[in-house]
């Protein structure tokens, strides 16, 4: 590092001047340390921002002052609130009403979500009650219970998101970095935090393929084996194949959620590529693991305005199986399916449509247009089988750029006008024939 921990919290980038003296009149006596990203950003001289809304996003670990018994993160017994909550409604009420966007309490974790409006803008704290993690099985959520500072750092992904910063108390500024991740991070690499890294939450390799594209560090001998031997083991109770609605979060929702901020936060061909070398696209699915077409693909499908997960998991082996395992937005679900009952229409085209492979065959732009317009079919299908390399392009091209877009030239009322027709099945098809005209006369 060219530059030492700044020898004042007060001067942290990122922190807004107004919030760290309200924070430390919320704490108390608690124990409140930045941690995570927001602690490694600083090292790199960045901003840490949220990666959806671009505000500065910071996450906090309270540790009651003195520490207690350990209780369940919903509170104990009489109901009593977790360290985060008590903090986050103390906070709240120096702040005032009128500074809280957003408060979001998740019991289960002990954690809660704030937005802030201070006098510099808006601000994201994630605060997180001191906690220890269990994983009573691969891949399934862990079971979480309180417990302190050191134990919270040990649950995480990699050793540069386990320091933490000391923001109150005689420890005010104090750097704890109990998993060498600074010297890690000097040395521009990735490394995870423990030898079950991989097997309890298998996303962590999704998001060390973020890390990579967007610092440039490379991971680990240690962890590269950990991952090639995690997924040799595959010790996941569900496989690829198995029902997509029995598969644990890490393989599913959370999966989901770790792809989108690749493909739309990150520089996605580098971490992309970054997770096929690792052997990481198999926990997508085994066919994109082997898929040597996904960078074309999604680059069309980016220049053409599509989503890139429906594009990337149009390479899949079972593309909706694949989106239902990882709850797809319905919008993107739908668009998967239509683009594949289009690619069965494409594949199965009599020969005189295409003329052959390369030849641009006998059909019109109305046969192209009949095709490509049936009930239930949608231009963004088109288009990924455009980006997806589906069929003749030219057709599907110009259709896509011309032919959708010509009408019959004349209205409805015009025709209604002139020739007596009244709304109904014959004036839809007056005007179908019309258009059917102007197609006539595109080349194909």
């Amino acid at each position: 590092m060219t530059r030492p921990i700044p020898p004042t919290v007060e001067a942290l980038p990122g922190m807004p001047p107004s919030l760290l003296p309200l924070l430390r009149a919320a704490a108390g006596d608690d124990r409140l340390s930045l941690v995570g990203g927001a602690v490694r950003d600083l090292l790199l001289h960045r901003v840490h921002n949220d990666p959806w809304l671009g505000v500065p996003d910071l996450d906090l670990v309270v540790e009651p002052a003195p520490a207690g018994e350990d209780r369940p993160p919903d509170g104990a017994a009489d109901g009593a609130a977790a360290p985060a909550q008590q903090l986050a409604r103390r906070l709240c009420r120096v702040v005032g009403p009128d500074g809280v966007l957003y408060l979001q309490e998740h019991g289960t974790y002990g954690t809660v979500e704030l937005e802030l409006l201070l006098p510099e803008g808006p601000l994201l704290l994630d605060l997180a009650s001191a906690r220890r993690e269990v994983y009573p099985q691969p891949g399934e959520n862990p079971v979480v219970s309180f417990g302190c500072l050191s134990d919270d750092l040990a649950r995480r992904d990699f050793t540069l998101n386990a320091m933490a910063l000391q923001l109150n108390g005689d420890g005010g500024g104090a750097l704890l970095d109990p998993h060498a991740g600074l010297a890690d991070l000097a040395a521009r690499r990735l490394r995870f935090l423990h030898g079950a890294s991989v097997r309890d939450d298998p996303t962590r390799v999704i998001r060390g393929a973020r890390y990579a594209a967007r610092l440039g560090f490379e991971l680990t001998d240690d962890s590269r084996a950990q991952i090639a031997a995690t997924l040799q083991a595959w010790p996941w109770a569900w496989s690829p194949g198995d029902l997509p609605a029995k598969a644990p979060p890490a393989l599913a929702t959370r999966l989901r959620m770790e792809l989108e901020l690749l493909l739309e936060r990150e520089a996605w061909p580098r971490a992309l590529a970054t997770l096929q070398r690792w052997g990481g696209l198999v926990l997508v699915d085994p066919a994109l693991q082997v898929d040597r077409h996904w960078q074309r693909r999604l680059s069309r499908a980016a220049r053409l305005g599509l989503p890139l997960l429906p594009a990337l998991l149009a390479g899949a082996g079972d593309p909706l199986a694949v989106a239902e395992r990882l709850q797809l937005p319905h919008r993107q679900h739908r668009l998967l399916a239509r683009y594949l009952a289009l690619r069965q229409r494409l594949a199965a085209l009599p020969h005189e449509a295409t003329g052959g492979r390369h030849a641009p065959g006998s059909w019109t732009a109305a046969h192209w247009c009949e095709l490509l317009e049936e009930p239930g079919a949608a231009p963004e299908a088109v288009a990924l089988a455009l980006a997806a390399g589906d069929g003749p392009r030219r057709p599907l091209l110009r259709w896509w750029l011309r032919w959708r877009h010509l009408r019959a030239g004349v209205s409805g009322a015009d025709l209604m006008a002139a020739e007596g027709l009244r709304p109904g099945p014959e004036l839809g098809r007056r005007l179908r024939d019309r258009r059917w005209e102007r197609l006539g006369a595109e080349r194909t």
